[in-house]
Parts: structure tokens; C-alpha cells; sequence
């Protein structure tokens, strides 16, 4: 949705890449600091990014409206 390379979310996010590779390659949900999960989604949200519905009922991502 917004084009990003890994640089682009290590820059926006302050996380290094090889975490962010580590996360892509995980099966399934991947292991990490929560507060390295809650950074991830609070960069998606200023960019733009909406999170709905929840682990057990249609999970996604929007536009935020």
C-alpha cells in the first residue's frame, strides 16, 4: 500500500532491517519485543494505514478514512 522498501520502514520506524527481514521470513505471526510491534503499527498509522477487525475475525488493513 504505501510503496516502502525496508529501508524506507527502517527509516520511518528506527527498527534495523535485519529485524524487519527476521519478521517478513517468520511463519506465522513472528516473535519480538512487543514494543518493537507496537512501533511497527503506530508508523503504518501516521502513514496512513488503518488496522480492523481482530485475530479471530477478519484481520486487515485500510486506508484510514
Amino acid at each position: 500500500m504505501l510503496k516502502w522498501s525496508l529501508e524506507d520502514l527502517s527509516d520511518h520506524s528506527s527498527i534495523g532491517t535485519t529485524t524487519l527481514k527476521r519478521f517478513e521470513s517468520a511463519e506465522g505471526v513472528p516473535s519480538g519485543n512487543l514494543a518493537t510491534f507496537t512501533k511497527l503499527k503506530e508508523v503504518y498509522e501516521k502513514a496512513g494505514i488503518e488496522f480492523i477487525g481482530g485475530p479471530d475475525s477478519q484481520a486487515g488493513v485500510r486506508w484510514k478514512k
